[in-house]
């Protein structure tokens, strides 16, 4: 079983909460996992870009045109990082706006839900229910039961679970 995923947002979104949840997946079931993470200027709204590699891999660094699924919080940075996917690989997109790959309007859920930064976990459950990434519901679960802080696990629970079912 091999992967390879880039998640793609700006700083204060969940870009780094959600790279652990799905390397925490990769870890409980003892397949091997790399991550890297790029940070331009995060703090002040800059892009983050992390990448993971789940499989036997070299180098947590994934080149132009090898990814297989990318994650984006922010569909500004497609121009930025649609190069990094595969020919054949999937976009999974928060935007309220048509255009390419899977798209859930996981901001505007989020805020609904009453904190923006749940976009991730929305995002991550679309994913996880179209069959994307390598991993089920339940162990998504477990990995943000694992690494949330135990008052904030039942409402990113909620989010993750708004995602599974692609409301858009």
């Amino acid at each position: 079983m091999k992967q390879q995923i880039i998640v793609s947002g700006i700083g204060g979104q969940g870009v780094l909460f959600l790279t652990r949840v799905i390397a925490q997946v990769a870890v409980n079931r003892g397949i091997p996992v790399l991550t890297s993470e790029t940070h331009g200027m995060a703090q002040r709204g800059g892009t983050v870009l992390s990448s993971i590699k789940v499989g036997d891999f070299a180098s947590p660094l994934i080149r132009a045109g090898q990814a297989d699924v990318g994650l984006l919080l922010w569909d500004a940075n497609l121009s930025v990082h649609q190069p990094l996917l595969r020919a054949d690989g999937t976009l999974v997109i928060s935007s309220e706006q048509p255009g390419v790959g899977k798209r859930i309007a996981a901001a505007k859920l989020a805020r609904d839900l009453g904190n923006a930064v749940l976009a991730n976990l929305i995002l991550l459950g679309l994913a996880v229910r179209d069959a994307v990434l390598f991993c089920t519901a339940e162990e998504c679960e477990e990995a943000i039961r694992q690494l949330a802080p135990e008052r904030f696990v039942e409402q990113n629970l909620a989010a993750f679970r708004l995602g599974l079912e692609g409301s858009v």
